[in-house]
């Protein structure tokens, strides 16, 4: 009996099932019934958690194809993994965080 390799995911898929189990995750406290996405988070933004305190940041979901932010979602998952409870957790200190994001956000507008 041959083993089956799994098939290797798209870069493409594999976010889009980052941002399907950070939206989706417990449809309670501030959560839509209906969809479970997180009520104050603006339609193309999702929620991450970042620094020691896990604050909380609302992004857009253009940065997603930003190489730094992959380097950052790497990060993610090698450090915690994508199944959890407390959401998407960035292994990044916040004031660095702050800073990467706004240079990001300023390159897509130019």
């Amino acid at each position: 009996m041959a083993i089956k390799k799994p098939a290797k995911v798209s870069q493409a898929t594999a976010l889009r099932q980052i941002l399907k189990r950070c939206s989706s995750l417990g449809k309670k406290n501030g959560y839509d019934t209906e969809d479970g996405l997180p009520v104050d988070v603006p339609k193309g933004h999702f929620a991450v958690y970042v620094g020691q305190t896990r604050s909380r940041y609302i992004v857009p979901i253009s940065l997603l194809a930003h190489p730094e932010f992959q380097v950052l979602l790497r990060q993610a998952e090698e450090e915690f993994g994508f199944d959890h409870e407390m959401g998407l957790t960035i292994p990044c200190e916040e004031v660095v965080f702050r800073s990467l994001t706004s240079s990001m956000l300023d390159e897509l507008r130019t």
